[in-house]
C-alpha cells in the first residue's frame, strides 16, 4: 500500500485516532494481565511474519567501522567521529531534525507540598515551549523524597495519560487531553487506567516525574495542526521536510526541555535522571536519550520497531506497518519511508540507536508473547551494540543466549522479558527500581 504523505494527499484522521485507541486499549491490557497476545495475519493490508524459519539472513552495519571504511578503535574516535555520524544518520533517515530549544520558560506554580503521609513533596511545574505562553505548554508533575539530604535520582515517565489520570492524587492539576475525535477536552473526561506508584519509589530515595505526550504533540496524523512541530514550519510550508522531525522526535524534544527545568530544581540531581516510556514512547525515550545526552538512563518498554527491535528481521511490525498512511507514517521522517520495502537498504538499524545511549545504562523492557514488538529482535539488537558498551569500559549482556522471560539482565546494557505480552507489568517495576538503584543509588 503506498504511503500517502500530508504533502500529497491526506490520511483519514478518524482511522488514525481509531488506530491510536485501539493500540493504547491493547497496551492497557497487558500492562495488567499476561495472557497470550492474538497475531493477526495483516495490518494495514500488509502480512505480518511471525515465523523465525522465515527471517532470511541479514547483516547489520558495524557501529565501530567509519563512514569511510576506518575502524573505531578507541573511545575518543566514536564520540568524535561515529557517534557523530550515527546520530546524524538517525535525524535525517529515522526521527528528523529538531530545531533548538529557545525561548523555553518555566513557571512552577506548585513550589512543594507535602504528600504520602510527609514521605514526598509535590511540585507542579508548566513547562512553556515557546515566548508565548498562551500556548505549546506542558505541565510536569514531580514528587522528591522529602528527607533527602542531598538532591534525588528520579525517574522520568513521558505518559499517554494526563498528570490527574498517571496517578492516584486529587491534588494534582486537571489538565486537558485528546479524545478520540482529535478534540482536546478537559482530563476530567477521561478514564484512569492504572496509577504509578509512587511511594514505591519514593520510599527508596527515588523521585518520579511524569508528562503527558499530548500536551508537546498530539498522537495522530493531524496533530501537527495543534502541536510544537506546527509552530516551527517553515513559512509557506505545511508539513515538516523529509529530512525533519516526526511526533517522536517532538515528543523527545519535549523531554528535553523538561530536563531543562529539571537542571534548575535544586532538589533533583540532573545526571541521575531515567527516562521511561512504553511502545512508541519506548522509542521516544530511546531518541530523547541518543540526542540528549544529558539523561543519565533510559528504561524503554516494549519499544519495538523504530525503537530497539532489529529492522532487518522482518519480524512483527515492519517498517512498512509503520509508515503506512493509515498508521504512524507522521511520527517519523519523511525519509524513513523510503526503507519500507527493503529496510537492508537503511544505513542504520536498532542496535545503533541503542549504541547510542553508550555508556550510560538502558534496559530494553519486553513481554516473551509480545510477538508483534519482536522481544528476541530487542535482545539482538542489544547484542550487537554491546561492542560499543565494552569499548568505552561498560558492561553489554555478557551472553549471546535469549534469556528466559523473568530472567532479568542488569548490566550497564540491561534486558528484562517478562511472562506476558506488550506494556509494563506492575512487578516490572522492581525490576526497574533494582536496575535504577544498581546504576544511581548503590555506586
Amino acid at each position: 500500500m503506498k504511503t500517502i504523505h500530508p504533502k500529497t494527499g491526506k490520511a483519514n484522521i478518524k482511522s488514525v485516532v481509531l488506530n491510536l485507541v485501539c493500540s493504547l486499549l491493547v497496551l492497557l491490557l497487558f500492562t495488567t494481565n499476561a495472557t497470550s497476545q492474538n497475531k493477526p495475519e495483516m495490518v494495514a493490508g500488509i502480512p505480518i511474519n511471525y515465523d523465525e524459519a522465515k527471517v532470511a539472513p541479514y547483516t547489520l552495519p558495524d557501529p565501530l567501522v567509519l563512514q569511510n571504511g576506518k575502524p573505531v578503535a578507541d573511545a575518543k574516535t566514536w564520540y568524535k567521529k561515529r557517534r557523530n555520524e550515527i546520530l546524524g544518520l538517525f535525524e535525517s533517515e529515522q526521527f528528523g531534525k529538531s530545531p533548538d530549544r529557545k525561548n523555553i520558560s518555566f513557571k512552577v506554580f506548585e513550589t512543594g507540598t507535602s504528600v504520602l503521609d510527609g514521605k514526598a513533596i509535590r511540585k507542579q511545574v508548566t513547562i512553556y515551549f515557546t515566548s508565548d505562553t498562551s500556548n505549546y505548554k506542558a505541565d510536569l508533575l514531580l514528587y522528591l523524597p522529602a528527607q533527602l539530604k542531598e538532591p534525588s535520582p528520579l525517574l522520568l515517565q513521558i505518559s499517554f495519560s494526563p498528570n490527574c489520570l498517571a496517578v492516584d492524587d486529587p491534588g494534582v492539576k486537571c489538565g486537558t487531553m485528546w479524545n478520540r475525535e482529535g478534540q482536546r477536552v478537559s482530563a476530567s473526561e477521561g478514564r484512569r487506567f492504572g496509577s504509578f506508584d509512587v511511594e514505591k519509589f519514593i520510599s527508596n530515595g527515588i523521585g518520579f516525574a511524569t508528562i503527558y505526550y499530548g500536551d508537546i504533540e498530539p498522537d495522530f496524523a493531524d496533530g501537527i495542526k495543534y502541536g510544537i512541530r506546527g509552530h516551527f514550519l517553515k513559512p509557506g510550508t505545511t508539513y515538516p521536510a523529509s529530512d525533519e522531525w516526526g511526533a517522536i522526535s517532538a515528543w523527545s524534544w519535549g523531554l528535553s526541555c523538561a530536563m531543562d527545568y529539571l537542571e534548575t530544581d535544586p532538589q533533583v540531581n540532573p545526571k541521575k535522571v531515567a527516562l521511561y516510556g512504553v511502545s512508541r514512547l519506548g522509542k521516544t525515550v530511546l531518541w530523547a536519550g541518543a540526542s540528549d545526552q544529558r539523561f543519565g538512563m533510559v528504561i524503554a518498554s516494549c519499544s519495538g520497531e523504530g525503537g530497539a527491535a532489529i529492522s532487518r528481521r522482518q519480524y512483527g511490525e515492519t517498517i512498512k506497518h509503520m509508515i503506512d498512511s493509515t498508521r504512524y507514517f507522521y511520527q517519523f521522517a519523511g525519509n524513513r519511508a523510503k526503507y519500507g520495502d527493503d529496510p537492508n537498504t537503511c544505513p542504520v538499524d536498532a542496535h545503533m540507536l541503542v549504541a547510542l545511549l553508550a555508556p550510560r545504562p538502558l534496559l530494553l523492557q519486553t513481554g516473551d508473547t509480545d510477538n508483534w514488538s519482536d522481544p528476541k529482535g530487542e535482545f539482538a539488537a542489544a547484542v550487537a551494540a554491546e561492542p560499543v558498551y565494552n569499548l568505552l569500559g561498560k558492561k553489554g549482556l555478557e551472553t549471546d543466549l535469549w534469556p528466559a522471560a523473568g530472567t532479568p539482565v542488569l548490566n550497564d546494557l540491561g534486558y528484562f522479558m517478562h511472562a506476558g505480552g506488550h506494556g509494563s507489568l506492575p512487578a516490572d517495576f522492581d525490576i526497574f527500581l533494582d536496575y535504577i538503584k544498581k546504576h544511581f543509588v548503590n555506586k
